[in-house]
This record gives C-alpha cells, sequence and structure tokens, in this order.
C-alpha cells in the first residue's frame, strides 16, 4: 500500500485539492451550520488538511505505526466550542473518507490500471484510519461539550445566586437585572421562590404546561426560581406533588431585584410546615401567624414562655396531652365534638382539657384575643420542637411532641 501511495503521491494531492474544492461547495450549500460558521476559503483548507492526514495516516498504518490524531482532536474541542453540531462535523468527515477512495481508485486507474488490484486490500486499511479519526473527533467533541455544559452550569447557578441572595453594593439592581436577562427572564412578570426542605429528592420537572423553573442546588436543600406567567401561585402545589417532600412558597413578586426577599420568605414559609406533618407546600400568605413566630425567634420564646409557661411545667405526659388537645382543638375550628373524634375520646374529656388549659395559662377560649395567643404560643411550641428534633441525633429517642393535626408522632426506639 505505500509503495502504491509513492507511485501516485503526486496526481493523488491534484485529485485531492479537488475534492476539497467540490467537498466544501457541498457542505456550505446543504449545511446551514457550516455555512454560518465558516467562511469558502477556511471550510475547504480545513477539508484538504484533513484529506492529507488521512493519507499520511494510511501510510504510518502500513508501517505499523499509530495514526497520529492530536490535529483531529483538536479540531473536534474546536468545533464543539464552537457550537458546530456534532452531526455535521461527521457527515463531512465520512464524506471526504468517500472522496478520498474515489481519488485514489482514480489516480491508481491513471497510472496503471493493472495495480488497482493491489490497491483493493488498502480500503480496509483506509477504512480503519478514517474510524480512527471520527473516533477521535467524536471522543474529543463529547469532552469538550461535556466541559462546556459543566461551565455553563456553574455560570447559571452563579447567576441564580445573584437573584436569589441579592447582589452586593450601590449597583445590585443592575446586577440582577443583568443576571435575569441572561437567564432569559423578563424584567417584570410574576415571579416566586420555592425552598424544599433538605430532605428533599431531587427537583421537579414539570409539563409542557407548567410553570418554568430553574433549580439551584445546595448543600442545605434546593432552591427554585419560579417564573409564574399567567399561572396562579397555587400551581407550585401541583408541580411540586410528585416529589413528596416539604416546601416552603414565597409571594408572587413582579421584578428580578425582589426575588431575594422572596428567598427569604420562602424559607420562612418552609418553617411552617413541620417535619410532623410531613410531605406539604406551604405557601407563606397561608400561614401568615405561624411565620410570624417564626421569624422573631427570640419573640417566639418570650411568647411560648408567657403564655404556656404553666403547661410547659408540666410532667411530659401532661404537657404532651395538653398540646395535643389544643392543637387539635384549634385545627377543627374551635369545634370540641370534632376535637373528640379526631383524638378519640369523649367530647367531656375534651372540654375538661380545655378548662384546665384555660386555667393554667389565664386564658378564655371564648376570647378572641386569648385563642389568638393561644394558638400563636402553640405555634412557637411546634417550631421550637421541629428544630430542636432537626439538630438531635437520629439514634436518640425522641419525646412525644404535639401536632396541629391533634396526632402525636413518637419515634421508634432502636431495638436491642
Amino acid at each position: 500500500m505505500e509503495r502504491i501511495i509513492e507511485e501516485i503521491r503526486e496526481d493523488l494531492s491534484r485529485r485531492i485539492a479537488v475534492a476539497a474544492d467540490r467537498l466544501a461547495d457541498r457542505t456550505l450549500a446543504e449545511d446551514p451550520a457550516y455555512a454560518a460558521l465558516l467562511g469558502r476559503a477556511e471550510l475547504r483548507e480545513r477539508i484538504h488538511h484533513n484529506l492529507r492526514q488521512a493519507v499520511e495516516g494510511l501510510v504510518r498504518s502500513a508501517r505499523g505505526l499509530p495514526v497520529d490524531l492530536a490535529d483531529t482532536r483538536a479540531i473536534g474541542t474546536l468545533r464543539a466550542e464552537q457550537g458546530l453540531p456534532l452531526a455535521s462535523l461527521l457527515r463531512t468527515y465520512r464524506r471526504g473518507g468517500r472522496l478520498l477512495w474515489q481519488s485514489m481508485t482514480e489516480a491508481v486507474t491513471a497510472h496503471d490500471r493493472a495495480a488497482l488490484p493491489r490497491l483493493l486490500p488498502g480500503a480496509a486499511a483506509l477504512w480503519d484510519v478514517l474510524d480512527q479519526m471520527t473516533d477521535a473527533v467524536t471522543e474529543s467533541y463529547h469532552h469538550a461539550e461535556s466541559v462546556h455544559g459543566e461551565r455553563e452550569r456553574e455560570r447559571r447557578a452563579a447567576l441564580l445566586d445573584v437573584l436569589l441572595d441579592g447582589a452586593d453594593g450601590p449597583p445590585a439592581t443592575a446586577a440582577e437585572a443583568a443576571a435575569a436577562a441572561a437567564l432569559g427572564l423578563p424584567e417584570r412578570g410574576r415571579f416566586a421562590v420555592v425552598v424544599l426542605a433538605p430532605d428533599g429528592s431531587g427537583a421537579a420537572a414539570g409539563g409542557a404546561g407548567s410553570p418554568r423553573v430553574l433549580w439551584r442546588v445546595r448543600a442545605d436543600g434546593e432552591i427554585g426560581l419560579v417564573e409564574l406567567g399567567h399561572h396562579p401561585l397555587e400551581s407550585v402545589r401541583d408541580l411540586l406533588a410528585p416529589l413528596g417532600v416539604r416546601a416552603g412558597v414565597s409571594p408572587v413578586v413582579a421584578a428580578p431585584a425582589e426575588l431575594a426577599r422572596a428567598h427569604w420568605l420562602a424559607a420562612l414559609a418552609l418553617r411552617t410546615a413541620p417535619e410532623s406533618e410531613g410531605p406539604r407546600t406551604a405557601l407563606l400568605d397561608e400561614r401568615l401567624p405561624t411565620a410570624l413566630v417564626a421569624a422573631q425567634a427570640e419573640l417566639a420564646g418570650r411568647l411560648r414562655q408567657v403564655v404556656l409557661g404553666p403547661v410547659l411545667a408540666l410532667p411530659a405526659e401532661d404537657r404532651r396531652t395538653l398540646l395535643t388537645t389544643l392543637g387539635t382543638w384549634l385545627s377543627c375550628q374551635g369545634s370540641t365534638t370534632y376535637a373528640a373524634q379526631r383524638l378519640y375520646c369523649h367530647r367531656n374529656t375534651v372540654s375538661n382539657r380545655l378548662r384546665r388549659l384555660e386555667q393554667l395559662t389565664g386564658r378564655s377560649l371564648s376570647d378572641p384575643r386569648h385563642v389568638v395567643e393561644l394558638a400563636l404560643a402553640h405555634s412557637a411550641v411546634l417550631q421550637r420542637a421541629a428544630a430542636e428534633s432537626a439538630t438531635r441525633p437520629a439514634a436518640v429517642d425522641q419525646r412525644v411532641s404535639p401536632t396541629p393535626g391533634g396526632t402525636a408522632r413518637r419515634s421508634q426506639r432502636r431495638p436491642g
């Protein structure tokens, strides 16, 4: 094979130059991606170089040497960075391979038709070289694409951080507007922020008719920037339902500069959905009293002590019974009958417990102002219990904690 190539090298060089012209013209005429990226002269030179490399690869292969693929890999990387589709790149390589074989057979025929049988065994060697070249260009293309994708993810994460955490310095609004534009968000619209609990398991993808969500994964949970468009805020519940996780949702905001505040409000909304209640999407505007307690940790502690201090000082079982009864009564809209049904006890038992709670706290459940105080203090107790549960090691046996639904959650003791 090497001898045949040496015999036809000069004629083959001329034919390769013609083939490069033909392939460049065809590629520019049929492939808009190439036409948008390269001019004819540059594309023709690249094709010509590739064809000559294939010939040299065939010679090296005949000598038992490895094919030099460094330049081929460099082209794969370059074209990936330029955004040329891989299909376009490979199509040109395949067409070039066919033209090269045609040029070789024509050159051998012109030189000595009787030598054609000697060329045929070289077909397998040529296609092996071409396969090595296409494999190398594909591999380098995918690697560059992966690196570019990682850089793009990092860039988008940084842009989301600007919006979700707020930009520093006087030009903050301009930085947030620039970040929003880079992410394809409008200057004005309807946005919300979602915060998933750290126990979440992946971001919701959503369907074609769902709001667009840009997710940011962090060590303490996942955050979603929701572009609502015409969708109501409540549609976020449907979006998150398949995940089966606790989530907090901010109110609707109208501009990217308001998203950092929305992020804080969404995190606050999540704190109003205790783990004991199971998967729940908490919209802040539906849980404002509880959110008010969660936002003021010092005042919440004072509220617990001033309003429910005598109850909290009781032995554990009595404390649990009264707090659970209060939470159930509140969740049943003040109905003693419904509370008794939920607690599986007699109505009079519930009434007696509530009467004792009134005596201990000095608050009357018939006074709306006192009911508000008791409800907020009860929320403060639940939030403190949830916070303590989150920081307590899993192996530690948990006390019974009251829940707004009126059930008591007991953790399982470790066997043994």
